[in-house]
């Protein structure tokens, strides 16, 4: 959940990137790309076309969210295979705003300059949250005089004090209203306030009114203390830990990889990186160059991260809402952090900006969002050493280098670094790491014998709990191998007994394929059952008549721990499974819902999915859910050292033979400090 509290850097955000084949141009014939994030100058006209349309009102809208109302997909794809197109699709955009508390749906269209439609949603839910409401709602604390009788009983300075937003879920209300509560904390003497927080208070805000309508003074618990909690390097004090040596990446040739308007070209690959206030980084039509074929083929028509549901495991009265859905709530592309480079980047790093729509719907810059880099880590991408021909040795070694497409998004106070990682051998490894500061509870206890009843966490410091939670990162992945056409098959890994002497042996496994036809057969709870997971083209295959497909490799085989009929898990059901196959509809883009904030479960990935639709030999998504069960530790506090997990989609029997065969390796350098040793 976002922190008001920081001073928010309205940071940016580009579009960036395009592409079907590798002759493909960003603007044919003046057209801009149908996946194309939105410009500045769009989202000007996007403005001023709504404004002018509520003049007559007594306020203008508030802009929640204006995102690319992409084309479907049929039509991208058919515009992108014409070679010289005379028209493009529609350029559209959609807008959730809020006026006369309510929730319109609006569709622009930019082309004609005008609104296609208008329509008042009446479902359950609120739409994202801006960082503009979140702020005005965490400063009314400051100027409400019971909350500053609260602070002085506590004996605190009011002028140290800062105060947070927290969304507040769902918990079977027949009605809900748009409100948030509030939460302060304590800065006094460090800048990490997230460590001291001040228990006991909270404050319910109504965001249309914007006026504190509930307030709570239930327990008083000391401040922890701020002593060792800044992270900051200029604040640290002797002893100091290891000096660590600087690594160098050197490219006299200059960077391998181009970017010409939103589309980038590296080593076999080609793909479009866009960028969305809610997703965050956008990657779409990924298609890798195959040199026996002589042709770019598709891989991936889309990827993104859909949701992001952190439920807190503390029960209690001031903490049981804090059950986080990061992206439908705060935005992943809103809480963008610029990154710094040498620090967050390599040297050889290339950086883009971008943009999105602020609440009065006028741009706002966000710097330095992407950074894309070549990444020479060391690895090994095949090797081989060979003596077992006489008098002589052969040895062949590949090094790996890959591409990296890297954005951080700062949700209050966790920071999670997203990477999209493409290497030559055709595989796309995706990566995520959680590092930030822990979100801790105010307590009594300095030592952990004095903890008699559940403390729904760990004592990291004096009077300070990190409170156990779990991150469930959701991914849609719209997979098109070697074409649109695909299914979804499970090569389960069975033991086989040998019942007839024909062997020494009494077992083995094989292999027994099992190809999934409807949406409940692609269900999966990983771990329970060995398989390996393959989206296939089952209209092609190889010369050896093998299926051509890719195949996910996942991550930690993590799942929830929630009953299924608790609220939380009622709003986040979609991961209680981590693998989910539908069929490709261009309105199933959130795995949470539209309108997460205060929603009910009931448009969702798992409600869509129970229609049952059949999925064999059709155009699918493949949903991807790699989680964390987060147990706090002293090594977390004050700032946590990064933890990472991911997944690789890696080709499988895509290719003839191993892609990576006639790889040229990076040229070599000489370094005055290295030597071969005989």
């Amino acid at each position: 959940m976002p922190s008001t509290s920081r001073k928010i850097f309205i940071l940016s955000l580009l579009s960036i990137f395009s592409l079907s084949t590798a002759t493909s141009h960003p603007h044919r014939h003046g057209h801009p790309h149908p996946l194309d994030p939105l410009t500045p100058s769009e989202f000007t006209l996007i403005q001023t076309i709504i404004t002018n349309s509520y003049q007559a009102s007594n306020h203008s809208p508030t802009f929640q969210y204006v995102g690319l109302d992409e084309p479907d997909k049929p039509a991208t794809i058919s515009w992108l295979s014409k070679p010289n197109p005379t028209t493009a699709p529609p350029r559209r955009a959609l807008v959730i705003a809020r006026h006369d508390k309510q929730t319109h749906e609006i569709t622009v269209d930019l082309s004609a300059r005008s609104i296609v439609s208008d329509q008042i949603y009446t479902g359950h839910g609120y739409p994202l949250l801006t960082f503009e409401e979140q702020i005005a709602a965490s400063e009314l604390p400051l100027s409400y005089p019971p909350f500053l009788e609260s602070v002085k009983k506590r004996k605190l300075n009011v002028s140290d004090v800062v105060c947070s937003t927290f969304s507040v879920g769902w918990f079977g209300e027949d009605d809900t209203s748009r409100v948030l509560k509030i939460q302060c904390f304590y800065t006094g003497g460090t800048v990490n306030l997230y460590m001291r927080p001040v228990e006991g208070i909270t404050l319910v805000v109504d965001l249309d009114e914007m006026k504190i309508t509930e307030y709570y003074d239930r327990l008083r618990v000391p401040v922890p203390k701020a002593e060792g909690t800044d992270y900051r390097a200029s604040e640290q004090k002797p002893p100091f830990g290891p000096q660590l040596k600087g690594a160098a990446t050197m490219q006299p040739d200059g960077p391998g990889f181009e970017i010409d308007g939103h589309t980038i070209r590296w080593a076999n690959w080609a793909f479009h990186l866009g960028f969305d206030v809610r997703a965050g980084p956008i990657i779409s039509l990924a298609s890798i160059y195959d040199i026996d074929q002589h042709t770019f083929r598709k891989v991936m028509y889309k990827g993104y991260i859909s949701e992001l549901f952190v439920p807190y495991m503390d029960p209690t009265e001031e903490w049981y809402y804090k059950t986080f859905f990061d992206l439908g709530e705060f935005g992943f592309g809103q809480s963008a952090s610029s990154l710094e480079p040498l620090n967050d980047c390599p040297a050889n790093s290339v950086f883009m900006d971008g943009y999105y729509a602020g609440q009065n719907g006028k741009p706002i810059k966000l710097s330095n969002v992407f950074c894309i880099f070549e990444k020479h880590a060391g690895n090994v991408a095949w090797r081989h050493t060979e003596t077992s021909i006489p008098g002589k040795v052969v040895r062949e070694v590949r090094p790996e280098v890959s591409l990296v497409v890297r954005m951080v998004s700062t949700v209050g106070n966790y920071d999670y670094i997203l990477d999209w990682e493409f290497k030559p051998s055709g595989s796309i490894n995706v990566q995520v790491g959680l590092t930030g500061i822990l979100e801790v509870r105010g307590v009594t206890y300095t030592r952990t014998d004095q903890i008699k009843q559940d403390a729904h966490g760990t004592l990291l410091a004096d009077n300070t709990i990190g409170v156990y939670h779990d991150h469930f990162l959701t991914y849609y992945l719209d997979l098109d191998v070697d074409g649109e056409a695909n299914s979804f098959v499970k090569n389960n890994l069975e033991m086989k007994r040998v019942t007839d002497n024909s062997s020494p042996r009494k077992s083995y496994w094989t292999v027994v394929s099992e190809t999934a036809k409807t949406e409940a057969d692609a269900r999966i709870q990983l771990g329970l059952k060995p398989a390996e997971l393959v989206v296939v083209n089952p209209n092609k295959r190889t010369k050896l008549g093998n299926n051509i497909g890719y195949r996910l490799i996942p991550g930690s085989n993590t799942g929830p721990l929630l009953s299924d009929d608790d609220y939380p898990q009622i709003r986040g059901a979609f991961t209680k499974y981590n693998i989910w196959v539908t069929p490709y509809n261009k309105s199933e883009k959130w795995a949470g819902g539209q309108y997460a904030d205060r929603s009910r479960g009931d448009d969702t990935l798992a409600i869509w999915s129970f229609r049952n639709r059949g999925i064999e030999n059709e155009d699918v998504v493949l949903w991807y859910t790699i989680g964390f069960h987060h147990v706090p530790c002293q090594e977390d506090f004050p700032v946590m050292p990064t933890l990472s997990s991911g997944f690789e989609i890696r080709p499988t029997n895509f290719f003839e033979r191993n892609p990576l065969l006639k790889t040229k390796p990076p040229k070599k350098v000489d370094w005055p400090n290295c030597t071969t040793r005989p």
